[in-house]
């Protein structure tokens, strides 16, 4: 389904930091990704594929903050990333980040929306 929240994204001046006060906080799991600078956040139960089983929760990422993804993102999943950066453009949005592949999962890029709000878009592999 396109167009709903689907990952969140915290960044961190200090990940070690920020990973202590969110498991203390809230019990989240969080967990290194080999190879990158990112780690996953699991905040909800989740099936053998890492996606989550209660209807409506999501999981997340934290990586070190970065001057342009400099405040938490909500990502929302689309069926083309391209075209959608395309629709953002046109309707008042502008790219932050153009399409980048992450891993064999998909694709993400990041945008700001009419009122200068930083959000996220996904991509699946496997669709458009």
């Amino acid at each position: 389904m396109s167009g709903r929240v689907v990952h969140f994204e915290i960044p961190a001046d200090d990940p070690a930091r920020a990973q202590e006060f969110y498991r203390g906080a809230f019990d989240w799991e969080i967990s290194s990704m080999p190879g990158m600078e990112y780690s996953m956040v699991r905040t909800t139960a989740t099936d053998e594929h890492g996606a989550p089983t209660a209807p409506g929760a999501i999981n997340g990422g934290m990586f070190r903050r970065e001057a342009q993804i400099n405040r938490p993102v909500i990502t929302i999943e689309v069926a083309d990333i391209d075209q959608t950066l395309k629709t953002i453009e046109a309707t008042g949005g502008s790219t932050v980040q153009p399409r980048t592949k992450i891993g064999d999962m998909g694709f993400s890029a990041y945008f700001t929306d009419s009122e200068g709000n930083l959000m996220g878009v996904w991509q699946s592999l496997g669709t458009s």
